[in-house]
């Protein structure tokens, strides 16, 4: 595997890197990284249970919820079994194929995220700006068809990766910089010429987060000017509310991904452990904020909650 020109079929393992440089506080990381996978799988487990039981809420905004919560359940499980084993177990070493395989999945779930908060972007445009014909356009099975649609782009944009990884050549030492396996990290591995792969990441970023992005700007753009020309400006604040939680949902996923992507092209100088934490931030953030925005912000979600916790209701 060290020795240069080995193949890649002599791969038989990645290693991979929790907090070295902060062995001292390594156990309490582990334990905060815990905590947030805690409230991350509760929190969706129950906007999902919330939203099957509540009649009220079986309407097109909530079933795109309903898949952003499923998402983001599939993204914490993504990362879960090595950030356990790394951090907590002290078994940093991967199989490679099944670091491709946790590879796909993250990238896949980072993926559909996107498209599903532009499905939700699509939603509140249409609530807003054809309220009259919000029943009509947002069908059951027209909400079925984009999140099929949303879930086989994601698919066909990730599969070529791990593909397009095994052909080449490892030569270098085969440790990872994070406890997961993402695809920015294992292509610096290869020694062979990795321009196709570059190239394809470039391309399906610009091709799904770009276009996601731009299109999700679009819709609050003719959103605003839809609000803005009604006369009340009470009227207005409360047409307004009902974008409040998707806005969230939408920094708290873009934000740090422009971060980590800024910190990687021009932190260079910066130390390792930012560019880790800058990465768990992008991975951890949004499973975790997502229901807790949506259980504050919806009044059915946050009673139902409630009578569930405490056995009252609000």
């Amino acid at each position: 595997m060290r020795n240069f020109g080995t193949n890649v079929s002599s791969i038989t393992s990645i290693t991979l890197r929790g907090f070295p440089e902060m062995e001292s506080l390594e156990h309490w990381l582990a334990a905060l990284l815990l905590l947030l996978y805690a409230i991350s799988i509760m929190g969706n487990t129950f906007i999902l249970f919330i939203i099957k039981e509540e009649q009220s809420l079986h309407q097109p905004m909530y079933y795109f919820l309903s898949l952003l919560s499923v998402n983001d359940l599939g993204v914490s499980f993504s990362t879960l079994p090595t950030v356990l084993a790394s951090m907590c177990f002290r078994a940093p070493e991967i199989a490679f194929d099944a670091c491709l395989a946790q590879m796909f999945f993250i990238h896949f779930f980072s993926w559909t995220e996107s498209g599903i908060l532009l499905a939700m972007s699509f939603d509140r445009y249409v609530a807003i700006c054809n309220p009259l014909r919000y029943s009509s356009v947002l069908t059951n099975a027209r909400v079925a068809h984009m999140g099929i649609s949303i879930i086989i782009r994601s698919f066909c944009m990730v599969f070529p990766l791990p593909f397009l990884l095994k052909r080449l050549p490892f030569c270098k030492a085969n440790v990872l910089t994070h406890s997961y396996c993402l695809h920015p990290d294992l292509i610096r591995l290869p020694c062979g010429d990795t321009t196709i792969n570059s190239m394809y990441g470039l391309f399906i970023v610009i091709s799904a987060f770009g276009v996601d992005s731009v299109l999700i700007l679009l819709s609050y753009v003719l959103i605003l000017h839809s609000v803005l020309a009604i006369a009340s400006q009470k009227e207005r604040l409360k047409t307004l509310n009902t974008c409040v939680s998707h806005i969230c949902a939408v920094l708290i996923f873009y934000v740090p991904m422009v971060s980590v992507s800024m910190v990687h092209r021009f932190g260079k100088h910066a130390p390792e452990y930012v560019h880790k934490f800058m990465s768990l931030l992008y991975l951890f953030v949004p499973p975790m904020l997502n229901p807790i925005i949506y259980s504050i912000k919806t009044k059915e979600i946050r009673r139902r909650l409630c009578k569930m916790i405490w056995g009252a209701k609000l």
